[in-house]
């Protein structure tokens, strides 16, 4: 598919506002093991090894390209095991979309040093970004 850049904006802009719906607390990023479900809402058999909180407003889109705000870290992981995706839920806890996870450097929606969790051990995410389309 092959979309004009104020198509992609707008679908960006709308991803940002999933994310950032609600009014509870600020949007978090879930980090899985295992396999993404095939559809939002789907069974996770996965284990959850880490949650991450965003800003409010999540981040930034230019050009249908959203670039996470800094994203804080989690002192202390959940479980110990290898990132596989993340969840990110919006500011109430909704799902708002899943995402692609790989090292820095690996082309995946977040990227973080290093896929090994350990429990109780730091976890950041150096960098995230989403583009939505292409032209």
């Amino acid at each position: 598919m092959k979309l004009t850049t104020s198509r992609r904006s707008t679908i960006a802009q709308g991803i940002l506002a999933d994310m950032a719906n609600g009014t509870t607390a600020n949007p978090k990023i879930q980090l899985y093991s295992g396999s993404m479900p095939s559809s939002i809402g789907g069974a996770i058999s996965g284990t959850l090894l880490a949650e991450l909180e965003t800003s409010t407003a999540v981040g930034s889109e230019s050009s249908g390209v959203i670039t996470f705000d800094p994203v804080s870290n989690d002192t202390s992981a959940n479980a110990t095991g290898t990132v596989g995706w993340a969840r990110v839920l919006d500011r109430d806890g909704a799902e708002a979309l899943y995402l692609t996870v790989s090292v820095t450097g690996g082309g995946g929606d977040i990227e973080m040093n290093t896929l090994d969790i350990v429990q109780g051990g730091p976890v950041a995410i150096s960098s995230g970004t989403i583009t939505v389309g292409g032209q």
